[in-house]
């Protein structure tokens, strides 16, 4: 995209009361100070951005006389398309035209904003625009129209371990990415790694202190067996003896429950027997007819032969648990129990030196497993290290290459786009000009103004955006390169009122 002025109209603008400046190839405004030269290259950032050259805020009032309507009309070629932006502000408030026809300020920016970018525009434009932003908006700007070095280009130029491991990564991940997960899995796994060896030496350390048995274990085992084959078929007699004795106790128990029911029988026969008939009631005290009298007797006689059936009933459950009782022999095997815990006790031994052996073969298994996991988390530990210094590695070449493509843009200037920490060597973003190894904050004005113009045909070149540009205090400057596109070049004479002059490219 080329632009070009055409005309610039300045009504009531700071101290313009009336001013037309027609551009050609190179136009020359020269004068005294205070005659407004500067003026008429704010008054173009004004009308497109309502600020200064810089990007400040401007107030485009009149200055030593009373005003009505300010206003700044420009044309411009776009592409050789012509374009005609007015803005002013009357009784403070704004103004828009494009192509004469009043307008919003949203369509009148946006007509600005489909042109150019601001700070691009701002930056070809006056070349102390750019070195006026922050550095990380110069770094992205100047990056944005160079490509980053591919990561074949730079992974060819890691030690091949580094390069070979970090590509395959890289077709899963994003380097940020690798680099945030292999940082938490390093930190991660430090923490493990000291667990895990402490967890393996005091698991050996408890390993250490188990006394060795010098049996062998096979021999232990096979006379522990013995022993426990004596300790079964004496338990299996104790368990014949307690369940006969058992079942002896059982049957005596029922005999006693049973004969306490046969007393109690004997208790109640004497009443029941000697029981008289009464002939009157026992609740009126009114005699009894024969019938009911009769009825009384019938009843008790029924209840004797109840009572005696019952009885012997009782008596011939006992005499049959009396002769299931002499069937039962009970056995005495407190003996039987004695000779148990005796030969058991001899096993006790035996069980605590197969124990031994069990803990310590338990003891080695996980000792054994704790190395394995101690190895495990180490080797996570080293490929996260291994893969964040492939990174740093990574970021080093990139940065390197990416220096060297930005570098060949420039014929004086040096551009710095990384630094190095002190602390951990990683490379991280920065941005820094210079020129003869001096910083663009120490350049002197005509170094500043020669650097300015370098750098803003760099932009020209890379996003093929051509644009005049405007060199202020061109008088502190005897000679610099022609720039790309129209020149404005503003010099201060003393004594002269404001005169401008044009030239066309021959």
């Amino acid at each position: 995209m080329k632009i070009t002025f055409k005309t610039l109209n300045l009504q009531e603008f700071k101290n313009h009361q009336d001013l037309e400046v027609k551009f050609g190839d190179l136009t020359k405004i020269t004068g005294d100070n205070g005659k407004g030269k500067s003026t008429i290259t704010e008054s173009i950032s004004w009308l497109l951005y309502g600020t200064d050259a810089l990007g400040s805020k401007l107030d485009p009032t009149p200055i030593t006389y009373e005003g009505e309507e300010t206003k700044v009309s420009l044309l411009l070629s776009v592409d050789e398309k012509d374009l005609l932006l007015s803005r002013g502000l009357k009784k403070g408030k704004a103004q828009y035209y494009i192509n004469e026809v009043p307008s919003k300020a949203s369509e009148f920016n946006e007509v600005v904003d489909q042109l150019f970018d601001k700070d691009l525009f701002l930056s070809l434009f006056n070349p102390n625009y750019f070195p006026s932003m922050h550095w990380e908006k110069q770094r992205e700007m100047l990056l944005r129209y160079v490509t980053a070095p591919p990561n074949k280009e730079i992974l060819k130029h890691l030690p091949e371990a580094q390069g070979k491991h970090l590509g395959t990564l890289l077709k899963k991940h994003s380097l940020t990415d690798l680099e945030k997960i292999h940082k938490e899995n390093k930190s991660k796994q430090d923490k493990k790694y000291i667990a895990a060896q402490s967890k393996t030496k005091t698991l050996k350390e408890q390993l250490d202190h188990i006394p060795k048995e010098t049996a062998p274990l096979d021999s232990l085992k096979s006379e522990l067996s013995h022993i426990d084959k004596q300790v079964r078929e004496l338990e299996a007699q104790y368990d014949k003896a307690f369940d006969s004795n058992r079942e002896f106790t059982k049957v005596q128990s029922q005999i006693h429950a049973i004969q306490d029911q046969i007393d109690m029988s004997k208790e109640r026969w004497p009443s029941l027997k000697n029981e008289v008939i009464e002939d009157t009631c026992r609740t009126c005290k009114r005699p009894l007819d024969e019938e009911s009298v009769e009825a009384v007797k019938t009843d008790k006689e029924s209840r004797i032969t109840d009572y005696k059936a019952n009885h012997t009933e009782l008596i011939k459950k006992r005499d049959a648990l009396k002769e299931k009782l002499a069937e039962i022999e009970y056995i005495d095997a407190s003996e039987t129990l004695e000779k148990i815990r005796s030969i058991d006790s001899k096993g006790t031994p035996l069980r605590e030196a197969i124990q031994s052996y069990s803990q310590f073969e338990r003891l080695k298994e996980q000792v054994n497993e704790a190395e394995i996991d101690e190895t495990s988390i180490l080797d996570s530990l080293n490929d996260s290290i291994f893969v964040l210094d492939s990174i740093k590695e990574y970021k080093a070449k990139e940065a390197e290459l990416q220096a060297e493509k930005v570098q060949a843009l420039f014929t004086t200037l040096s551009v710095r786009l990384f630094k190095q920490n002190k602390g951990d060597g990683e490379y991280k973003p920065d941005f820094e000009i210079e020129m003869d190894g001096k910083p663009y904050s120490k350049l002197s004005l005509s170094e500043g103004i020669r650097a300015g113009l370098e750098l803003r045909d760099v932009l020209c070149s890379q996003s093929e955006v051509v644009t005049p540009v405007f060199v202020d205090n061109a008088e502190s400057i005897t000679s610099f390169k022609e720039p790309v596109g129209q020149l404005i070049i503003c010099r201060v004479v003393a004594g002269e009122k404001l005169t401008i002059e044009t030239e066309e490219a021959k």
